[in-house]
Parts: structure tokens; C-alpha cells; sequence
């Protein structure tokens, strides 16, 4: 089998394309979510929520948040153990629900689930009855409460409540307000089961086709980085494209940034999310933004948005090496039409 030998050059390119990063935008939101293949849907609105800021990188001003909303409420779109799918993708997860535990470490948790079984089935009965529901709604039974250091000790429903939906037996049903909705999966999800094997290999390719390059893994063909050790998998689809870059501010969960590994082997950016650390120890900020100018990630964005001020706060922009003229342009332009899309104005 051909290796192919790649510049980092080629590869970041491949991968700024694989994720929809590249001068040609997604048709909408549907089709966005369909080629990124999975986009985390984390609550954390520092500037905006992870989803809302990853789409509208992808799709800018026509982007609508609530657009995501109806959907998800609508189950056009569905929410799976955290991450957005389009409905059909939901069969390449059902063989893996139905065999849950599937990981040696989902066992602890599949021990508490057994000795609460008799909540389990009540949380069942109730949204059998009259679901969807929201957290508040469900009863808590167990017999052995949750145990953690986390932000889950004793949030028992909770916890049996993720449990369940990795046993495929509930669903993110949409929201009511602030709050998730929950009923069972059976009304939620799609038919359809894809066999364990087919199904591992077509999330394997839808993987690596998001990514463009990543480590491991049997889907695409082998390739090497000049200056980077060991093998990678690209997507031979993807390559022999031409390439157009354009200037995006990213979300810290972004897939472009989230491997932190394949970041630095590929971008040489130096970047961590700073969020858990104490204020005085942040090199860059709470929320920081990756900044990408073309094929590299050229800095970093601390900004917070203030609703009741009506201002996107920029704090500082960090250069990891002194912008051209033409970068500082295009950050600032990026900043702008961030701030128009939320509806604020920029204070610096």
C-alpha cells in the first residue's frame, strides 16, 4: 500500500479542510453537522456555547443558534453522550449501547446501576407514563448513592441518567427552558441497528474523514509527516485539493484543537484550556480562542461577552509571533463579526 509523505504544511491543510475551516463554507447547518460528524455540545458560554461558537466558524453570519435549538427540540438533529449527530448516525452507536459495559471503565459505574436497578426501572416507568421529563421530574430511588470528588457526588438521577443513555434505554429529548428533556431512546431514536464490526469501521472513516490526518485506526492509508515521528491515516479523498485559508476564531473544544497531541505535532501551537486554573497562574485566559489564519494557529483571543453591558469584552489578543498587517486585519475583522453576531459591540 502507497505511504504518502506529507509537508506539515500539507497536513494542516488537509485537516483545516477535513473540518470545514477553509474559504468554502457548509451549505447550512445540517449539512455542517453531517460532515464534522459529531459537534460536543458543552455548556460553557464564557462567549458563546462550544456548539454555537464551532458552527458559526464554520457557517458565520447566516448562522443562527436557534436554528440548533428547534432542531435538537425537534429531534431533526439528536444529542448523543454529549456530542450532536444527524438522526441516521445514531444506528452506528445501538450495537455498542446494547452490549454496554463495553470499556473496562464503565464498570464501576455498571456496578452501582445494577444495585440500583429498582430506580433505573422507576426512572423507566415514569417516562414510559409521562415523559419527556426533565431531571426534577424523575424519582430518585437508589439505594447506593452516587459517589465522587466531582461536581456529580450524590446527584444521583443524574448520574443514572448518563448511565442509560450509554445503555441506549433513554434519550436527550430537547429542552424545556434551561433544562433537558428526557424520554426513552425507543421514542427518540431512529430504527436501525448497524452490526458492532461494520459499525466500528464506518465511525472509523467518519473519524478520520472529519480529521482529515489523525493517529491510529485502520480507516484511509498510511501517511508519514516530514518532521514528525511515527504514522498517521489521512483520507485519500481528501487529498490533491487545492488549497484557499480564511481567518476563524475557534471554540477550545474545536476538533481542530481538541487532540492537544496532534495539535502541537501538526500546528506547533502551544495552547491549553485555562479554565480550571487559578486566575493568577493563565497565560492566555478563562476562554481562550485559538486563532487560525489560514493553515496556522497564529495566537490566542481572551474575550467574555457581557449581555447586560451589551459588549463583547476583548481583554487581550495574544500573538504568538508579531501579526503582519494582514492578520492584524483579519483578526480584527473576526472580532467584529463575532461581536455583530452576538449582538454586541466590541469593547478592547
Amino acid at each position: 500500500m502507497t505511504v504518502h509523505t506529507l509537508s506539515r504544511a500539507d497536513a494542516r491543510r488537509l485537516a483545516v479542510r477535513a473540518q470545514l475551516l477553509g474559504a468554502e463554507r457548509p451549505a447550512g447547518l445540517f449539512d455542517a453537522v453531517r460532515r464534522l460528524w459529531e459537534v460536543q455540545n458543552d455548556p460553557t458560554a464564557y462567549v458563546a456555547r462550544s456548539a454555537d461558537l464551532v458552527l458559526w466558524s464554520r457557517l458565520g453570519s447566516s448562522y443562527d443558534p436557534a436554528r440548533l435549538r428547534d432542531a435538537l427540540d425537534e429531534q431533526a438533529l439528536l444529542e448523543v453522550q454529549g456530542m450532536i449527530l444527524v438522526p441516521e448516525d445514531v444506528a452506528l452507536y445501538r450495537a455498542e449501547m446494547d452490549a454496554w459495559p463495553v470499556h473496562d471503565r464503565q464498570e464501576g459505574l455498571s456496578a452501582w446501576v445494577e444495585a440500583n436497578t429498582g430506580c433505573r426501572l422507576d426512572i423507566l416507568a415514569r417516562l414510559r407514563a409521562d415523559g419527556p421529563l426533565t431531571v426534577r421530574d424523575l424519582p430518585d430511588t437508589c439505594v447506593v448513592s452516587w459517589r465522587s470528588s466531582g461536581w456529580s457526588n450524590n446527584r444521583n438521577v443524574g448520574r443514572m441518567l448518563q448511565a442509560m443513555v450509554q445503555r441506549g434505554e433513554v434519550a436527550a429529548a430537547g429542552r424545556r427552558g434551561a433544562e433537558r428533556l428526557w424520554d426513552l431512546a425507543e421514542r427518540v431514536y431512529p430504527d436501525g441497528v448497524v452490526p458492532p464490526a461494520e459499525a466500528q469501521h464506518i465511525r472509523d472513516e467518519r473519524r478520520l474523514r472529519s480529521l482529515g490526518i489523525a493517529r491510529g485506526g485502520d480507516a484511509g492509508e498510511p501517511a508519514v509527516v516530514e518532521g514528525v515521528r511515527g504514522e498517521w491515516r489521512v483520507d485519500p479523498e481528501l487529498l490533491d485539493h487545492g488549497f484557499s485559508g480564511r481567518t476563524a476564531l475557534l471554540s477550545p473544544l474545536d476538533r481542530l484543537v481538541y487532540d492537544r497531541k496532534r495539535m502541537t505535532e501538526l500546528f506547533e501551537f502551544d495552547y491549553q484550556l485555562e479554565m480550571y486554573k487559578p486566575a493568577a497562574k493563565r497565560r492566555w485566559g478563562y476562554w481562550a480562542l485559538p486563532i487560525l489564519h489560514g493553515d496556522r494557529l497564529v495566537g490566542k483571543l481572551d474575550a467574555a461577552t457581557d449581555h447586560r453591558a451589551g459588549v463583547l469584552r476583548v481583554d487581550a489578543i495574544h500573538e504568538d509571533a508579531p501579526f503582519t498587517k494582514a492578520v492584524t486585519t483579519a483578526v480584527h475583522r473576526e472580532i467584529k463579526a463575532l461581536a455583530s453576531w452576538l449582538e454586541l459591540d466590541v469593547m478592547s
